[in-house]
């Protein structure tokens, strides 16, 4: 079958398809046979009164938004690359290092603030508040970068930090630079207006998160441990507001990711008597792995798409579908097999309905490997489990959440035209090894991505807008100050049927 008759015949099914839901639709409505959940469209979003916490605003002249922008810059333009585990550039980690506590001298020096180094590069600060009884949480972002090379088509030296056309091009300016001097910009800033928190809370900046984050993020960890620190909640990188990215979706939407896929690295081998190459066997042994990888690809793993925090992303955006895609999100119980075959169609999508399966590394928990094996179903392929960790906890984000709320009042009153939806993010954080000390992890950065954004991401031409970055300075300060009310007001109800 060709591509373009397959491609017909898709078109074709789904125009049939399309007529057959609408007239469902239609028929069901009418007969009043059919249950359409009832749900709150905006989740927490029509809260009681808040207790005022941010009186401290954020008014800033030209030349401190110069500066604000120069300092970011200059820590693009540092390579804080982490090449393996064993290898990171440390003589750029010290340069940053420097260059943090020349910008931030508040950060410093405050007596609110007692600062770490922990792993030899990470980052480690402690902002007592003014009420000990307050449960504290923790910020989270990363220094490292993964290695950039400009021959591969780069508009700008991956780090130079050159502006064009209103953006910063460079390795870490969305993955996560924006974050680590977002953070430390907004407490300067608090701390130069006298500003001393209620709530206590943490900041880790780790510095080899790219690879795994063995002696940043663990060490980080252990020490909160020996000092018997539990935390309201940890907010990390993750997922970010996608604006024209999801097909069919009216108007950009912020995603804060509650969970994360897990990872497993699997080695396949296969062992054979040697020969000379002027005898070679019927099947050789490149040949049995080459076929094992070949079954591997051509059979994905199962769709999984409705069993997992993932339903609960498309139910809290129905509402801001058009028919019929209103009502099949808000349907999922009777629509998420047909969901998953259009989401399975596309790579960044495919990874939200299974788990996902490369060649040369499968991104999943360790339960899978019987799944390779059964699929492998050759007894002449080792399989072999190199490493890997499950899937991380679900984090609440309920009316109750303390956290998801606490974030998504933060995003709403800076972007009201935003809808605000649970996610889970395909890739992995530093936030899972702070599984220990919290039971929500939430991993969100307001950058904004649009079409074709998402491939910056590790890829080409990484670049943020310099409003985006101003924005998000304006989140941590507002975040920071939102975190001191004592608990969240008491929810309206306010439901919507579709």
């Amino acid at each position: 079958m060709t591509g373009q008759n397959a491609e017909w015949k898709l078109f074709k099914f789904l125009k049939v398809l399309l007529f057959s839901v609408i007239f469902l639709i239609t028929v069901l409505f009418l007969v009043a046979t059919v249950k359409t959940f009832t749900f709150d469209a905006d989740a927490g979003l029509l809260l009681g009164k808040w207790e005022n916490t941010t009186a401290i605003s954020l008014h800033l002249s030209p030349q401190q938004r110069k500066n604000q922008l120069a300092h970011f810059k200059a820590a693009i333009q540092i390579p804080t690359v982490s090449f393996t585990e064993t290898n990171v550039n440390t003589s750029a980690l010290r340069e940053f290092d420097a260059l943090l506590r020349k910008v931030f001298p508040k950060v410093f020096s405050s007596s609110v603030v007692q600062h770490e180094m922990v792993g030899s590069y990470s980052h480690l600060l402690t902002v007592s508040g003014s009420e000990a009884d307050l449960e504290p949480y923790m910020l989270l972002a990363h220094i490292d970068v993964v290695p950039a090379d400009e021959a591969d088509g780069w508009d700008a030296p991956p780090f130079s930090a050159q502006e064009i056309n209103g953006f910063i091009y460079g390795r870490g300016t969305i993955d996560n630079k924006q974050s680590v001097m977002g953070i430390l910009q907004a407490l300067e800033y608090l701390l130069e207006r006298g500003y001393t928190p209620r709530r206590s809370f943490y900041i880790g900046l780790g510095h080899d998160e790219e690879v795994n984050g063995l002696h940043g993020a663990v060490n980080i960890v252990k020490l909160l441990k020996s000092r018997g620190v539990k935390l309201q909640y940890v907010l990390d990188e993750g997922l970010a507001v996608l604006d024209g990215v999801i097909s069919g979706l009216d108007g950009p939407a912020a995603l804060i990711g509650i969970s994360e896929k897990g990872q497993a690295t699997v080695k396949l081998s296969v062992s054979s008597a040697p020969g000379h190459s002027s005898m070679p066997p019927r099947e050789s042994s490149i040949g049995i792995l080459a076929s094992a990888v070949k079954r591997l690809e051509e059979n994905p793993m199962p769709r999984l798409f409705g069993y997992g925090p993932e339903r609960g992303m498309f139910e809290h955006l129905a509402h801001k579908f058009g028919l019929p895609l209103k009502f099949i999100m808000s349907n999922l119980w009777l629509f998420s097999p047909l969901l998953s075959r259009v989401l399975e169609r596309k790579p960044d999508t495919n990874a939200f309905v299974r788990t996902t399966t490369a060649v040369t590394m499968f991104n999943s928990g360790v339960k899978v490997l019987e799944l390779v094996e059964s699929t492998v179903s050759d007894e002449r392929v080792k399989v072999e489990l190199v490493n890997g960790f499950d899937p991380l906890p679900i984090s609440s984000y309920d009316e109750q959440a303390f956290g998801f709320q606490i974030i998504k009042k933060t995003v709403q009153s800076m972007f009201p035209q935003l809808t605000v939806a649970p996610g889970v993010c395909v890739g992995n954080t530093d936030s899972r090894h702070y599984k220990d000390i919290t039971q929500d992890i939430y991993r969100f950065a307001p950058s904004w991505f649009k079409p074709g954004d998402p491939q910056r991401f590790h890829g080409v031409n990484e670049r943020i807008s310099i409003q985006n970055y101003e924005e998000i300075v304006q989140f941590y300060f507002q975040l920071i100050q939102n975190n001191d009310i004592r608990k969240l007001p008491p929810p309206h109800s306010s439901q919507h049927e579709l």
